[in-house]
């Protein structure tokens, strides 16, 4: 198969934030697969807060990616060839393909076949992909709320916040969106569905928080930790639960950065914070994507999408993330 794949490397190691200039563009030949493997036309790249941590040095739960290497990223795409039994050509997978037109596979790298044809593809990237069930297992296992809870959402409006507080809707919960722009705080209410929304760069969030929540905090979906967390423990209720899934507004890693203690807020609200991994819950991702779809096909979930168009919009769009310019799930449209 003569395709040329053009492809998106890390060409050197960057320290926090990646920028444009930490990545470079070059262009090889497709190499044959061969017998056990298939070859994978990607057509939406995934951009994710993670991805900062995949190429710093800091100790991380995956090894950096090396310099010289396409860089690390989920994608969609078709199968345009294959020798593989358990993979045909005209499917569509999603799974750790790269920042790359193609991507040889032998099936490891998968994460699942997509096969809700009635829906768009780039969905499984966010709200039907590890977006979608870190926000459903995330909320569902770890905060466990209840109907009539008030829930806590921190960056609402991105690709996990903006799933969280709709599956907290779902469920018959009140939501509460912290977000760090007026226009975000109008999409977090107009379109996502939350009871209130609190730009907390141009509102004091603890009286924002007072007014908002008044019997106080049950669940705290925390994307960001940092000074917005550290306010947000201050409005626990009774019994309340954490779940801690995202650092972004840490910009800093080595040291890691200490603020203050939450212990006796913890202790006070005899309240539960709990980091957790949505690898751990891989066995049960059909169990969620299953009930995420039909949420979708119902309208209880909307689809909340930022795409970049073309490869070149990619090494600076972990950038972008960082400094809150998307409007939801960012992605790389690159088919």
């Amino acid at each position: 198969m003569d395709l040329t794949n053009r492809r998106i490397l890390l060409s050197s190691r960057p320290t926090g934030v990646p920028e444009a200039d930490h990545f470079a563009a070059d262009e090889v030949p497709v190499p044959e697969i061969t017998d056990g493997e298939f070859l994978v036309q990607t057509e939406y790249w995934s951009v994710d807060p993670a991805m900062r941590g995949w190429v710093n040095a800091a100790p991380n739960y995956l090894p950096p990616v090396e310099i010289g290497a396409v860089m690390r990223s989920f994608g969609v795409g078709t199968i345009v060839a294959s020798r593989h039994p358990n993979y045909a050509e005209g499917e569509v997978v999603s799974g750790m393909f790269g920042w790359q037109h193609y991507a040889v596979s032998d099936g490891g790298n998968v994460d699942r076949k997509v096969e809700e044809a009635d829906l768009p593809s780039s969905l499984a990237l966010g709200v039907l992909g590890l977006n979608g069930v870190t926000a459903y297992f995330g909320l569902t296992e770890v905060c466990e709320p209840a109907a009539g809870d008030t829930v806590v959402v921190s960056t609402a409006a991105g690709a996990v916040g903006s799933a969280v507080g709709q599956i907290a809707q779902i469920l018959g919960c009140r939501t509460v969106g912290i977000t760090g722009s007026a226009e975000k705080a109008v999409l977090c209410t107009d379109s996502l569905g939350y009871d209130a929304a609190i730009n907390y760069r141009e509102e004091n969030l603890g009286e924002a928080l007072r007014l908002a929540c008044p019997d106080g905090i049950n669940c705290y979906f925390d994307n960001a930790c940092g000074p917005i967390s550290d306010e947000v423990i201050t409005h626990l209720a009774i019994g309340a639960r954490i779940a801690i899934c995202g650092t972004v507004a840490l910009t800093e890693w080595d040291p890691i950065p200490v603020g203050p203690r939450v212990h006796r807020q913890l202790l006070v609200a005899r309240a539960r914070m709990q980091g957790f991994l949505i690898l751990d819950y891989k066995a049960r991702f059909p169990e969620a994507t299953e009930k995420l779809a039909n949420w979708v096909r119902e309208g209880k979930l909307a689809r909340n999408e930022h795409i970049l168009e073309g490869a070149d919009a990619a090494p600076g769009a972990i950038k972008m993330l960082y400094e809150g310019k998307n409007t939801g799930k960012l992605l790389v449209h690159v088919n």
